[in-house]
């Protein structure tokens, strides 16, 4: 398991609608170790605090194994790292294996899974087709959010080394799945909904399913 590049981006002016928005998806690799902060990586920013950053979402990693998924059916390619506004561009991990609550070794930096991306607007617009989050939902190829346990310096090459694991927790794709997919599994959202180290807002909207299905 290795980070092949960390990216970084600051809010920039775009069209959407015919309007202008602020989204601080464009990112770019950058050379050099990198500290990773409890909110941010050093030189990264988001346009929109309601929905992007905080410490449940500090720092985005998105499987390199992607790529090809995409630029297939969205290029033209290749696409450089960073193209998915992810902050770590990884290899050797992905949704249906990583699970909520793994602590992940990074260079200097603990860091953990909390959640799938959830594809919003912006990542169709960085895609060029609104198609691309359906595609996204579709495949469950989302990458996922991580919380900084320790904070640290991060750099291209580093190697990512699993500290802390627990097989009774759901995978990434299997929380994707529930809140997308599969609404009405009640012993999945049951699951779920008990794992401390979920992000609030997929909890908080299992446990109100769960409430609803009786």
């Amino acid at each position: 398991m290795e980070l092949l590049a960390v990216s970084v981006g600051q809010p920039r002016p775009a069209l959407y609608n015919g309007k202008e928005i602020a989204t601080g998806i464009w990112k770019a690799p950058v050379a050099g170790p990198v500290r990773v902060r409890r909110l941010n990586v050093d030189g990264d920013r988001q346009a929109d605090l309601t929905v992007h950053g905080g410490v449940h979402k500090a720092v985005y990693a998105f499987p390199v194994e992607h790529y090809g998924f995409y630029q297939e059916r969205f290029g033209p390619g290749p696409f450089g790292f960073g193209h998915f506004g992810e902050n770590l561009t990884i290899r050797g991990l992905s949704e249906d294996e990583v699970r909520i609550g793994d602590r992940y070794r990074v260079g200097g930096a603990l860091l953990e899974v909390s959640q799938p991306r959830s594809p919003c607007f912006k990542f169709g617009l960085r895609m060029g087709s609104r198609e691309a989050i359906k595609a996204c939902v579709a495949s469950a190829r989302t990458g996922f959010y991580l919380r900084v346990v320790e904070e640290g310096a991060v750099e291209a090459g580093d190697r990512i080394a699993a500290e802390h694991w627990d097989e009774a927790a759901p995978t990434v794709a299997e929380v994707h799945r529930l809140y997308f997919l599969d609404r009405s599994d009640l012993a999945g959202l049951r699951r779920a909904a008990g794992c401390a180290a979920l992000a609030p807002a997929f909890r908080d909207e299992f446990i109100a399913r769960l409430a609803a299905l009786g």
